[in-house]
């Protein structure tokens, strides 16, 4: 892709990062493009996560560059790319079990009315106003993942799937306008996956999301994923359709393992 090109939102020159003697990503360069959703994969130990851990600062760059929406985010915390609308999930999902899944959702807005006392005294119409838009935003949100039924249920008591859902939806709740999705297949079953697909597809496409996807769930990925990717011990091996990586003879050899005819 053309880094010059307005469509492009997140994009890496040359990005490095050594552990020791370990050239965990070396010399990637890629472009994604916005409002698509963009598949990272390779086999284990082709730096995917570290990547991911890069573009969103939990890792600083040995060398390169990366930027978001045309501005340098390489060096920034977390917590700075996180505010620039640049979200990422993990492999491991990180609900609060002891909470609902509506709560889960309402606590993700920053700044609440609530969280001062002293404006709970003195605005109350106020706060209760904002609380009830954040749990009508929390609400909606469910519902675009298919979990509005289990508002009300411990986040602890989801199975895998409905928790990778929760996920995203707690992600949706940021209003993010990227997202790094960590592995959303992880330990999900078939019937989930397909469910968790087409929310995908559905954020992207009703929100105007930009989604970067790493994934081992080869179904997944071909199914919502154009273009794809491809990582190869730190470094990017190719970039295509689905199609087209399916069949390159370089992934069959280091990762797919046959190509359908």
């Amino acid at each position: 892709m053309d880094p010059s090109n307005n469509n492009i939102i997140l994009s890496l020159r040359d990005v490095r990062k050594h552990f020791g003697g370990i050239k965990a990503v070396d010399g990637v360069t890629f472009d994604v493009a916005a409002h698509r959703i963009t598949g990272l994969i390779g086999p284990n130990g082709a730096g995917k996560t570290t990547l991911f851990n890069l573009i969103t600062g939990l890792y600083s760059l040995d060398s390169g560059e990366i930027r978001f929406m045309g501005e340098r985010v390489d060096g920034l915390s977390l917590h700075h790319t996180f505010r620039k609308g640049l979200c990422r999930t993990f492999q491991i999902s990180r609900e609060l079990k002891l909470m609902t899944v509506l709560e889960n959702l309402m606590l993700v807005p920053p700044r609440q009315e609530g969280e001062k006392l002293w404006r709970s005294w003195f605005f109350p119409r106020m706060v209760k106003a904002q609380e009830k838009e954040i749990r009508d935003r929390g609400v909606k949100c469910l519902e675009l993942t298919g979990l509005a039924h289990l508002k009300n249920e411990y986040a602890g008591n989801l199975s895998g799937g409905q928790k990778r859902l929760l996920e995203l939806a707690r992600t949706m709740m940021a209003e993010p306008k990227m997202i790094l999705f960590d592995e959303p297949g992880a330990g999900v079953n078939p019937g989930e996956r397909r469910t968790l697909a087409e929310s995908i597809r559905r954020f992207v496409h009703d929100k105007g999301v930009t989604v970067l996807l790493i994934g081992h769930e080869m179904e997944l990925v071909m199914d919502v994923c154009d273009p794809i990717i491809v990582l190869e011990r730190g470094r990017k091996l190719t970039e295509g359709t689905p199609e087209q990586v399916r069949c390159d003879k370089r992934v069959l050899e280091v990762y797919l393992g046959g190509c359908a005819e």
